[in-house]
């Protein structure tokens, strides 16, 4: 089963759980996608299904793009991703994928391109500490300091210095899905997402292990 999809990301908002506990939430626009090509192992060497997102017009596509969308008689589509599956055979090209591929409770790893910040100093790119305000440093407060070492007098590599900031694809995984709308594919996720305002996210089902849920081991220990 596919639990991946594209979506964007609309803004941030919050809602109340059963318990009246405010929960802060990121507004996902999940899909409809369409499945524009199925990579099957026989062909292709792997599994995996192609899905497409959000419309664009056919005149801002290029040709290779074009005769692509053309062959598969499917609508064209201002962005494309592939997912791996188990097994891509039991999907079929124009088939929909919507919101509802997934549930309240799912945990899902979300990643996007974040928000490019430009040139940045070493204290807002690395969270530096300043240096003293005292003994008439009146320019050198934000300043990264000496950037040589014990050992060889040079810059090594990975030396934490300034630079770009941002703009770089990030995953952040075990994101909870507190609510999902079936009908407006909608997706509540707890915490905040990579991507600016209106970005498009990648949404896969997470790789890693999902936290048991407190309130079980409340229950074991009332056992006890």
């Amino acid at each position: 089963m596919l639990k991946s999809i594209i979506g964007k990301k609309v803004g941030m908002s919050q809602v109340f759980d059963d318990k009246g506990n405010l929960i802060p939430v990121t507004v996902v626009e999940a899909g409809p996608c369409i499945v524009t090509n199925v990579r099957t192992v026989e062909k292709d060497g792997y599994s995996a299904v192609q899905l497409g997102f959000g419309s664009v017009k056919e005149k801002n596509l290029n040709k290779s793009l074009k005769g692509f969308f053309k062959e598969n008689n499917v609508e064209p589509k201002k962005f494309i991703k592939e997912f791996r599956v188990q097994d891509a055979k039991e999907f079929s090209i124009g088939q929909e994928i919507k919101a509802d591929i997934f549930k309240a409770g799912d945990y899902v790893d979300v990643c996007a391109l974040t928000k490019g910040k430009g040139y940045a100093g070493v204290i807002k790119r690395h969270n530096f500490g300043m240096q003293p305000t005292t003994h008439g440093q009146s320019d050198r407060t934000r300043a990264r300091g000496s950037s040589g070492g014990q050992g060889p007098q040079k810059v090594l590599k990975g030396m934490r210095m300034s630079g770009h900031l941002g703009n770089e694809y990030v995953t952040i995984q075990k994101l909870r899905i507190v609510n999902v709308d079936v009908q407006k594919n909608v997706l509540l996720i707890k915490g905040a997402v990579p991507a600016v305002k209106r970005g498009t996210l990648f949404i896969s089902s997470t790789v890693k292990k999902v936290p048991v849920v407190q309130e079980v081991r409340a229950v074991k220990a009332k056992k006890k």
